[in-house]
């Protein structure tokens, strides 16, 4: 970047940020007012689209998910009025990573919010909830386990301070998970084990390097692992952190009951029942999985990590970027040869997105 330009970005500073959080089960709006390089979060919107329901048998987001969804970016817009291109990050996650029709609603969506939106990886969204978690908590330096269960998948990490040091992101969510082993709102034993079976499956290919690794603190985030929380401390089952016996307790419940439409627990929002069958096989694979016996809740989530990450980038402190150096100082990357490697992967993304895409293409 020439040196003037640089100069003038250098000056640019906001008193206000905004994170926009297209997730698969729930869209989010945080704002959040600069303070020197701290955030106090200021108002927040929330709209259960349920984007990840939308989603037919070849992957494709149906058109009444798609209008909802639009309805609700175009609420978060008014809200987003007069506020900078650079303030303003929104992103999507695992549904708009695999929906076919997704650059099509992409850009309908970009046009009602007024801002573009960055579909991310699954590590990216990892290491965002990772920075969400560690700015809710006190800082520490031992190491905490973060397990986000979303609505289309579930995050890993493992990290001290501020610092991610293991990422991962598997395709199991309680929206997708729901639908898949209780799509007819019947909670019974062996759906119960069927959907805890498949979890388990998935969770096993990370389990040996994550065990390996070690924490000293596991902390849930996210929807799910508030709700679980809220049930277990309403029935007198924990004391507001999520455990082994009170999950245990709370899957007796949910086949006690039956059905979707007949649950009726103490602290369980309406807007969560459907999805909370999918979600507690998932915790309850965590769990055995892990050899956890407790997990605390926290508030913080992707929508948080992102107005972190912003922060970073409109003060020139890039966490992508430090984390980058420390991953190469660590495994002793050849600078040079990564320079190179840089070079051709830039060459062939801009190659991929410069050239016409289908309507029906997957996003980049």
């Amino acid at each position: 970047m020439p040196g003037p330009a640089r100069a003038k970005l250098a000056t640019v500073q906001y008193d206000s940020l905004a994170a926009v959080d297209l997730g698969s089960n729930s869209f989010h709006l945080q704002v959040g007012r600069v303070v020197d390089r701290q955030i106090y979060l200021l108002d927040a919107l929330r709209e259960p689209v349920r984007l990840g329901g939308g989603l037919t048998r070849d992957r494709r987001l149906d058109r009444a998910t798609q209008l909802r969804a639009l309805e609700a970016l175009a609420r978060f817009g008014e809200r987003l009025r007069g506020f900078p291109p650079g303030a303003v990050r929104a992103v999507g996650t695992n549904t708009l990573r695999v929906a076919k029709n997704a650059t099509q609603f992409i850009a309908d969506a970009e046009e009602v919010l007024g801002f573009p939106i960055e579909v991310i990886f699954g590590r990216e969204e990892a290491r965002l909830i990772y920075l969400g978690v560690s700015h809710s908590l006190p800082l520490a330096s031992h190491r905490r386990l973060v397990v986000d269960i979303g609505g289309g998948s579930t995050e890993f990490v493992i990290g001290a301070g501020y610092e991610p040091e293991l990422m991962e992101s598997l395709p199991v969510g309680c929206v997708s998970h729901s639908l898949r082993f209780f799509d007819d709102g019947r909670i019974d034993k062996q759906a119960m084990k069927k959907a805890e079976l498949a979890a388990s499956n998935e969770i096993e290919r990370i389990v040996r390097e994550y065990r390996r690794t070690g924490w000293k603190q596991a902390v849930g985030s996210s929807g799910t692992a508030k709700s679980i929380g809220a049930i277990l401390a309403a029935n007198g089952w924990s004391k507001g952190t999520i455990t082994a016996d009170g999950l245990d307790r709370l899957r007796s419940q949910l086949i006690k009951a039956g059905a979707v439409g007949k649950l009726d627990l103490p602290g369980l929002r309406e807007d969560r029942a459907e999805i909370l069958p999918g979600g507690v096989a998932i915790m309850l694979a965590v769990f055995d999985g892990l050899g956890l016996e407790e997990m605390e809740v926290s508030d913080g989530a992707l929508r948080q990590g992102v107005l972190y990450d912003l922060l970073g980038r409109v003060q020139h402190h890039d966490m992508r970027e430090m984390t980058v150096k420390q991953f190469m100082r660590r495994y002793h990357v050849d600078a040079p040869q990564g320079e190179r490697v840089e070079g051709l992967a830039l060459a062939l993304y801009r190659a991929l997105v410069d050239r016409p895409r289908e309507p029906d293409e997957p996003y980049p």
